[in-house]
Parts: C-alpha cells; structure tokens; sequence
C-alpha cells in the first residue's frame, strides 16, 4: 500500500540514485557499520522504529525522531517504516557515541 500524501512519511519513501540503489530519503545514507559497541535488539510485538529510538537514543532531546538512523543502520536498509516488522527480527541500534560522532557530526550531518 503507498503512503499517503498526508502521512507523516511521505517525505521518506524510498529514492533510486543514479546506480540504482535504493535510500530512505534523498540524503546519503549512514550504513551499517560493525562497531564494537553497537546493540542488537530482538523485535517484540509493539515495536516499532520510532519506540526502538525514544528507548535506545533517550538521553537525546527528540530521541524518537532519530528513528531513521535504525532504519538506515542494519545491513539490509530498511526502506519503508511503515511496514511493520516480524517479531523476532534482528534490529542493530548504533550506540550513542556513533550517533553523535559519526551519524550527525562533519559532513555526515543530516539537514533533515
């Protein structure tokens, strides 16, 4: 099903670039990386990317608007949040320390 042209994510469907690979928005994404410190969270039912950010990013003003950088972080992209995912499903949630020092800061920094 589309998203709606009224909903909250239609700013964030997904954008073919020219090689044809597929992003959330038209920003470059920040991928997965292997880090030391990064978590894995089993999905539970009631989940969801948004809850999974307010809960993993809390020390953050507005942590549950950084719902995106999980999306972006796993190692299949995922493309649409608003699909709802299996439970059971391997979420990897970057640490604190990768938001701030590799997602949102230098050149990495989103403007959206």
């Amino acid at each position: 099903m589309p998203v709606s042209a009224s909903s909250r994510y239609q700013f964030c469907q997904g954008v073919y670039d020219e090689n044809e690979h597929l992003y959330l928005t038209d920003r470059e994404p920040y991928r997965y990386v292997d880090h030391p410190d990064n978590r894995v969270h089993m999905f539970v039912e009631g989940d969801t990317l948004f809850s999974l950010a307010g809960k993993y990013f809390a020390p953050l003003p507005r942590a549950c608007g950084y719902w995106w950088v999980i999306a972006d972080f796993q190692p299949s992209p995922i493309h649409d949040p608003t699909i709802r995912l299996k439970v059971g499903t391997r979420i990897i949630i970057p640490s604190l320390r990768v938001l701030d020092t590799e997602v949102l800061s230098g050149s990495t920094r989103y403007s959206s």
